[in-house]
């Protein structure tokens, strides 16, 4: 049996208790369960005997890592299919100053958030830009494209 374990932010847990119910019954089709435990803050998936493809518990694991990040769950739950990957970047450590930091991420994401748009038409990817890193949906090309 696998499993893995997320934790989420306290400003999370009101939105994950109203879409736990569609994550449960979405990742119980591809036979794995799912627990949210509110006390800790933090989400787990595990395998069942009923699993038929041993990958779908990794991108379950994608599954609540988006979910954690803030990504909206119809977003989220694009990444079980076989075509949608993830990623996420970590952007913090690209820059020592934290002025200069913060001025990066408003050009990333520019002027009423037409930058962040532009990458995401170019891309072909879903992109979202929060705190100290950027979260990316989409297939493994454009995914490369937004890493660059």
């Amino acid at each position: 049996e696998s499993s893995f374990a997320t934790l989420f932010p306290r400003y999370r847990e009101k939105y994950l208790r109203e879409v736990w119910p569609l994550v449960t019954r979405t990742l119980k089709q591809y036979g794995v369960t799912c627990e949210l435990d509110c006390v800790e803050g933090s989400m787990t998936v595990k395998t069942t005997r009923k699993m038929i493809d041993p990958y779908i518990i990794l991108k379950s694991r994608d599954l609540v890592k988006l979910l954690a990040r803030s990504i909206p769950v119809q977003q989220a739950l694009k990444v079980m299919r076989d075509d949608v990957f993830c990623d996420i970047i970590k952007i913090k450590s690209l820059v020592r100053n934290k002025e200069r930091f913060v001025k990066r991420r408003q050009r990333l994401i520019g002027p009423n958030g037409c930058t962040l748009k532009a990458i995401e038409l170019v891309t072909e990817c879903y992109v979202m830009i929060q705190g100290n890193t950027v979260s990316a949906m989409g297939s493994i090309k454009g995914l490369k494209a937004v890493r660059k």
